[in-house]
């Protein structure tokens, strides 16, 4: 019988519930395997160097090592909750586990730039099987609401040490044997986590909706082109067909997506939801507060180790003033929007962001290192809180019977806006520069999400 099964068979016999040292490894193995996945995107940062050298990757070629693994990651997690109900999220969960390992051997092999960016992509899909498949097996390991919330703030605060951990291991591994070592350590992690997972709940829906294919492919067409159109137009240059038709593609492609969505069954993204003006605050909040952190702490390590001589380890390191407090801001952003409201957490996260990004367009290109280690942690406040309080909101502001796809869509576009900032802030090669975007990113995320609020509030009275 399952951990969920247990637990309702206890209330029914008064029998004593699960042992809390079996709840507790269950629970860790949720929390190492969203760990995997945030590992994930930051761990090669480091690493893109020594693979530029060893792979000889081209300009273009390197940020797609870290791109295809969140445009791909974004892309599935729209349709992989579906999944997870038709398949049982214990199987989805410990599938997408061990193909996570295998995968991770397939990149470690890779012989050549194109052939680790084609591992990369296989790797997002497999951990976009992880993410909802986990939310699902917490809720049945913690049915009560309270522990449930408690536990979704401590799965979130943990696993967020794969991010401070990710630069850090992978400067070390880099050091150690080179870059193939990065993707080594994970079926070592995978192995650990795998081994409890049976005692999950194995429970089933026996009612699930249609997989929304086409909403599917269009949004990872239209989000692939865009990335590739930013990415190629800021290492080759602008004035070229290639990059001006592949954003064209992209943006044709998400203009189909929002005609497919009012036709389909089950849509990726339903109208009916993103007509909702508090809902698309919340993915903007979400999506810009990614872009900015994920899109500096690429640009800034490649800046770092480019530009400042810094080794692999030595960037690693320099960034933990950036990385550890995301191990403690989401614990933080949790109790503020309890007391002050998501919206000003928001406000503020972002108002953050925008005074590093000044702070960094006013420091030029040779700052003393203590003066970027305020604007790194400034920057870490506003992606840390911003989206634990985007995702707290989007509970409340998605209707009950689409609480679940908003949750996925605010994912979804968090994954968007970490793959568009590496694209964008990986082809800067100025801080100056990459302050500017940052600067230009905020403001105009304030301006938008205060006018959808205030859209919302005028709504709600009316």
């Amino acid at each position: 019988m399952t951990v969920a099964g247990d637990k309702q068979a206890a209330a029914v016999a008064g029998a004593p519930p699960a042992p809390r040292w079996r709840t507790a490894l269950l629970f860790g193995s949720l929390v190492v395997g969203n760990f995997l996945v945030i590992l994930d995107v930051s761990i090669l940062n480091v690493a893109l160097p020594d693979v530029r050298s060893d792979l000889s990757a081209t300009t273009a070629e390197l940020p797609w090592t870290v791109d295809a693994y969140t445009v791909v990651f974004a892309g599935l997690l729209l349709a992989s909750g579906s999944i997870a109900d038709r398949l049982g999220p214990r199987r989805v969960y410990r599938t997408s586990m061990v193909l996570f390992a295998l995968l991770s051997v397939v990149c470690a092999v890779a012989p050549s730039a194109s052939g680790l960016i084609a591992g990369r992509a296989l790797l997002g899909a497999s951990a976009a099987g992880l993410v909802p498949a986990s939310l699902a097996l917490l809720a049945a390991l913690y049915p009560e609401p309270a522990k449930r919330s408690k536990a979704v703030g401590t799965w979130a605060a943990l696993s967020s040490i794969g991010f401070v951990a990710g630069p850090v291991i992978g400067g070390a591994l880099v050091d150690l044997g080179g870059w193939r070592l990065v993707f080594l350590v994970n079926p070592l992690i995978v192995l650990l986590a795998l081994l409890p997972t049976r005692g999950l709940s194995g429970h089933r829906p026996k009612s699930y909706k249609k997989i929304d294919w086409a909403g599917l492919v269009l949004s990872i067409v239209g989000l692939a082109a865009l990335t590739f159109g930013l990415i190629d137009a800021g290492s080759e240059g602008w004035g070229r067909p290639l990059p001006l038709a592949a954003i064209v593609l992209g943006l044709a492609a998400f203009a189909a997506l929002a005609v497919v969505e009012r036709r389909a069954e089950a849509p990726v993204l339903p109208p009916k939801l993103l007509a909702l003006s508090r809902v698309k605050a919340d993915l903007v909040a979400g999506a810009m507060a990614s872009f900015i952190f994920y899109g500096a702490l690429f640009g800034l390590t490649l800046w770092m180790i480019r530009d400042r001589g810094f080794s692999p380890l030595e960037a690693g390191v320099a960034f933990l003033p950036m990385t550890l407090p995301s191990c403690i801001l989401p614990l933080v952003a949790g109790q503020s929007v309890a007391r002050f409201g998501a919206a000003k957490v928001i406000l503020a996260g972002l108002s953050a962001s925008l005074v590093a990004g000044i702070g960094l367009v006013v420091l030029g290109d040779d700052p003393a290192y203590p003066l970027l280690v305020v604007f790194e942690i400034l920057l870490t406040i506003g992606g840390t809180m911003v989206v634990p309080a985007a995702t707290a909101d989007m509970a409340a502001a998605a209707p009950p019977e689409l609480a679940a796809t908003g949750q996925g869509a605010q994912s979804a576009s968090r994954q968007a806006g970490v793959a568009l900032g590496v694209a964008v802030l990986g082809t800067v090669t100025s801080l100056h520069v990459i302050g500017l975007v940052i600067t230009v990113a905020a403001v105009g995320s304030l301006l938008v999400i205060v006018a959808l609020r205030s859209r919302a509030t005028k709504v709600a009275v009316a």
